[in-house]
């Protein structure tokens, strides 16, 4: 990868922060400020530094959206990009916990590390109930970037025809009832310039898993799918696999040969996850089929609190950290390591894919 071609340049990426960051130099500060959820205690400190990490890498990672779009073409996701790179900049501390509004954008790492979370704490002990669990992945070969929207449209179709079938089955006696979680995926190879979607899932029993494979394989021609392509393996560690069924949809960092899978540092290939996220973007990336889940506690509400009690806690990318408005203390003590520094600042290819 030559580097005239690669977003190498720390000073573009700040130029851009600098030009989407809203001037707040001359707000006036009120009595009392609002505050959103139930806040996240301060404390623990290894937790803080694992948020300024995603912080620092959802800060660069969304410049680089920034720059593959513009570069595109296709200013409208821009916006989006930019909500997720000011995401938990401005966060407030009072009474021992610290509080943030979320964008909840599925480019930002905080808020799906957050999203995932969630999801673990409510499916865990759902999957850990099933008597022999398996993880399963239904793919069909790659496909350029023009084609993928258009394929994440025939996943949809594909599964809603495959649970429909079997519903009516089991209505009458003659088939098993498809129960599960499943998750889009897409991997982007940068050495074929294609795209690979594929499904995620966690089924109660190897039957179901079978069902699923044969009847994936029923819609898709050999020229579309091979059984090779198909996978399943019984739950070890139900933990693990769950976490493998709710990853971000697409990766933030990807080899540059596959085939030579950590031969090389890893890179950041923006253009292709913008390509990815566009086409994803109508369709849900997590979801449960076959079974309800009990209703989950709404999110904390807004409310307001005394200012003079609070403290403001601004996110200073120089640094890596939030840093206290007032004294300018650091909130974490986070600091990346030189790997991590050098995949972010020398690692990110802008250009179209």
């Amino acid at each position: 990868m030559k580097k005239g071609k690669t977003a190498t340049s720390r000073e573009v990426f700040n130029t851009l922060a600098q030009s989407g960051t809203a001037n707040i130099g001359g707000a006036t500060h009120l009595p009392e400020k609002i505050v959103y959820g139930e806040g996240s205690e301060i404390g623990d400190k290894t937790v803080w530094k694992g948020r300024a990490k995603r912080k620092t890498i959802s800060q660069v990672f969304n410049l680089g959206l920034i720059v593959s779009v513009e570069k595109k073409g296709e200013p409208e996701r821009k916006q989006a990009y930019w909500n997720a790179y000011h995401c938990q900049n401005r966060l407030v501390s009072y009474e021992g916990r610290i509080y943030g509004k979320y964008c909840k954008s599925r480019s930002c790492t905080l808020c799906c590390s957050i999203r995932k979370a969630e999801i673990i704490n409510r499916y865990l002990p759902v999957i850990k109930a099933w008597e022999d669990p398996f993880f399963v992945t239904l793919t069909v070969r790659a496909v350029p970037a023009r084609k993928l929207g258009l394929w994440f449209k025939g996943f949809k179709i594909a599964f809603k025809r495959i649970c429909e079938k079997y519903k009516k089955r089991n209505q009458r006696g003659t088939g098993p009832k498809l129960v599960g979680i499943k998750s889009l995926e897409c991997n982007f190879n940068p050495k074929e310039k294609t795209y690979n979607p594929h499904l995620h899932l966690i089924v109660p029993n190897e039957a179901i898993a079978d069902v699923l494979i044969m009847e994936w394989l029923k819609i898709w021609t050999k020229k579309e799918a091979l059984r090779i392509g198909q996978h399943k393996e019984r739950v070890r560690d139900v933990e693990k696999n769950l976490v493998e069924v709710i990853k971000y949809g697409a990766k933030v960092f990807t080899d540059p040969d596959i085939k030579q899978k950590g031969m090389y540092p890893p890179i950041i290939y923006t253009a292709a996850t913008d390509t990815i996220l566009k086409a994803m973007k109508p369709y849900r990336i997590f979801e449960r089929f076959g079974f309800n889940l009990p209703q989950s506690k709404k999110e904390g509400k807004v409310k307001v609190v005394p200012e003079l009690q609070c403290q403001d806690l601004v996110f200073a990318i120089e640094v890596f950290d939030w840093v206290n408005a007032k004294t300018g203390e650091r909130v974490t003590g986070y600091t990346p390591t030189a790997q991590l520094y050098g995949l972010l600042h020398e690692n990110i290819d802008t250009d179209l894919q």
